[in-house]
């Protein structure tokens, strides 16, 4: 072997050895909505010699993780709640990363993909009022549909839970009742059903119990080939969920310097109703336990990834691209990130 091929071979061996030493291992946890392409843009992400752990715990746990300092962000589908703020040993920001659709997903035998369902039923469902599938409230809506005399098991989840904070969102916007009776949180005292933990475990008892409903993210619904239903918006519209009804329901909000905002319920005509926004949150000042200033800029370096270059994956995933105000804003919270009080 030339001089010349051993020192290009030298040279290789210690680029190799630099970069393994240089790379980072960043972890999050939280939101189960996002984690199907969290996986995906972690995976890609992982390729230029960083990584990332995710574990799916729930936006509840997910947001205590970061309290407690264990991870280096969190993802959850509902912010922070205001009250719980100062409990957080720094000032925590929050960025939109994923657009989604939570459904309304159920098991009747006999009936397709194509139920309708309003608010009030909605509600009335979760509340306890309704109780059969051939509920008179429900025939009214499904004309022509043949509904069975089957007993409604209602599903939801156990845990504390974004999704659930985005469906009782949404539930407390269209029903005086529910918003009165149950409110909106990421944990709720549910008026009736069964509980199950994390997505996963909710989709699992719509799919393997005959007259269950459930609300689940989109893609667990199309990956687990259950059927969910139509929802009527504010136009009085009954929209099936959609990437393009997500999309809508962004493009008829205005996104406010916080990077947060709820999408439920949101005007246009074509908006799927109960779309939302999934968020990753982190400390603005990264100086904190023993962390290095590489690690800031590792997490940085990531976060401006996952809202960028990570969007491409969404669409393959069903769930909706940020749209550029989005995207610019999330950008420009990162931008404020510190170490020490000292902008990186």
């Amino acid at each position: 072997m030339g001089v010349n091929k051993i020192l290009t071979l030298g040279a290789a061996l210690v680029l190799t050895a630099v970069t393994t030493a240089s790379a980072a291992s960043l972890t999050g946890a939280g939101s189960s909505f996002v984690y199907p392409l969290f996986t995906k843009v972690f995976s890609e992400y992982g390729k230029s010699g960083d990584s990332v752990n995710y574990q799916s715990v729930g936006s509840g746990a997910g947001q205590n993780q970061l309290k407690g300092r264990v991870v280096d962000f969190g993802a959850t589908d509902v912010p922070i709640p205001a009250a719980d703020v100062d409990g957080y040993p720094g000032k925590v920001l929050t960025i939109p990363v994923a657009m989604g659709a939570v459904v309304i997903s159920y098991n009747i035998p006999g009936v397709d993909s194509n139920l309708k369902f309003n608010g009030k039923v909605l509600a009335d469902i979760y509340l306890g009022k309704i109780k059969l599938w051939n509920d008179p409230a429900l025939v009214k809506l499904n004309a022509g549909v043949k509904l069975p005399a089957l007993p409604i098991t209602v599903a939801h989840r156990s845990d504390g839970s974004g999704t659930t904070g985005v469906f009782t969102d949404y539930l407390s916007k269209v029903s005086s009742e529910w918003k009165t009776k149950v409110g909106s949180a990421t944990s709720v005292q549910w008026p009736t059903g069964l509980g199950a933990k994390g997505t996963d475990g909710v989709s699992g008892v719509v799919k393997s119990t005959p007259g269950a409903i459930g609300y689940i993210e989109l893609t667990y619904a199309l990956n687990n080939k259950i059927d969910f239903g139509l929802v009527q918006n504010r136009t009085g519209a009954y929209i099936k969920p959609t990437i393009a009804g997500v999309q809508s329901a962004a493009a008829n909000v205005v996104i406010p310097t916080s990077g947060i905002i709820s999408l439920t319920n949101a005007g246009g005509a074509s908006t799927y109703p109960i779309s939302t926004f999934s968020y990753a949150i982190f400390y603005q000042d990264q100086k904190y336990g023993n962390r290095t200033a590489d690690q800031a800029k590792a997490l940085k370096k990531m976060l401006n990834y996952v809202v960028t270059t990570g969007q491409d994956y969404s669409e393959a995933l069903y769930y909706a691209p940020l749209p550029s105000a989005a995207q610019g804003r999330a950008r420009a919270i990162i931008g404020t990130m510190t170490y020490g009080g000292k902008s990186f």
